[in-house]
């Protein structure tokens, strides 16, 4: 499955080019009381939720993508964790530029570990990204983004797949500089997430995708999967080592070479093979 949310939390499947209301389905989702349950809701009854779907949907009135507004398709994961320098041309180009940097001795990924990223910065491909931050480099990064669905900890490498709810396109946005990650890419809509979430039966080997990115229509980013120095076993195993993870943590598997500086009016298109593609609006400050 394909599922999109979409304006005031709407939940949608796509179905070839047309996205199916299937709202009504999220009434198999438990009722809450504060303190609410740790992970997503809607990606913890994911298997209920399908069943309802599935229900449904033939009967669900079709709205065309382009008359919606599509948000995040996760809407409340508890941890963003990114992977840095996560393919090898990436960190060559890291260490070779400058501009990316800034002076500073770029490692490797055994020497970073991994990261984490505000779950303020999330949105959607509709909502776009804000760019302002003095005279400062913002740098595009595309990704396969990889949603957990049950959670663990300390999950064995052979195990991992077992424990994705799905995949989506992400991309991670970076203001250069010396500043820790962290901090560098969590401003406000510097994770965005899309177009949907496929679901992980659809989806025969997450390890052999192509991505890519353009700006302006220029291609500036290609890679696969496959380059990946951490694969996304390793990456789910090294991060349930030190956290805990729950039902719709996002891990963010890295970026190829390719990044580039964007600016308010460009337009970022993001794709990944096997799930879709996505455009993306760049704005500047008000």
């Amino acid at each position: 499955m394909r599922l999109c949310r979409f304006d005031d939390n709407r939940l949608g499947l796509f179905l070839g080019e047309d996205i199916r209301n299937v709202t009504p389905a999220l009434d198999v989702l438990p009722a809450v009381r504060w303190p609410l349950p740790r992970g997503d809701l809607m990606i913890a009854n994911l298997g209920a939720l399908r069943k309802r779907i599935a229900e449904l949907v033939a009967n669900a009135r079709s709205v065309e993508p382009e008359a919606v507004k599509l948000l995040s398709p996760v809407a409340n994961p508890g941890k963003i964790i990114a992977a840095p320098v996560n393919y090898q041309a990436h960190l060559d180009e890291a260490r070779a530029d400058a501009g990316i940097n800034f002076g500073q001795p770029v490692k490797t990924i055994d020497d970073y570990g991994l990261f984490l990223k505000a779950s303020s910065s999330l949105v959607g491909c509709d909502e776009g990204v804000v760019v302002g931050h003095g005279e400062r480099r913002i740098d595009h990064e595309v990704e396969l983004a990889v949603v957990i669905g049950p959670g663990g900890r300390d999950i064995a490498e052979e195990d991992a797949l077992s424990h994705v709810a799905g995949y989506t396109i992400g991309l991670d946005m970076s203001v250069r500089g010396t500043e820790d990650r962290s901090y560098r890419k969590s401003l406000d809509t510097f994770t965005v997430l899309g177009p949907h979430l496929v679901t992980a039966d659809e989806i025969d080997d997450p390890g052999a995708l192509d991505l890519g990115l353009s700006v302006n229509g220029e291609v500036r980013q290609a890679s696969n999967t496959s380059h990946l120095i951490y694969t996304i076993p390793k990456l789910i195993a090294y991060a349930s080592a030190a956290y805990t993870l729950d039902p719709g943590d996002v891990i963010l598997t890295g970026t190829p070479a390719g990044v580039g500086p964007v600016r308010p009016g460009d337009v970022l298109s993001a794709w990944v093979e096997g799930i879709g593609r996505m455009d993306i609006a760049v704005r500047g400050t008000p």
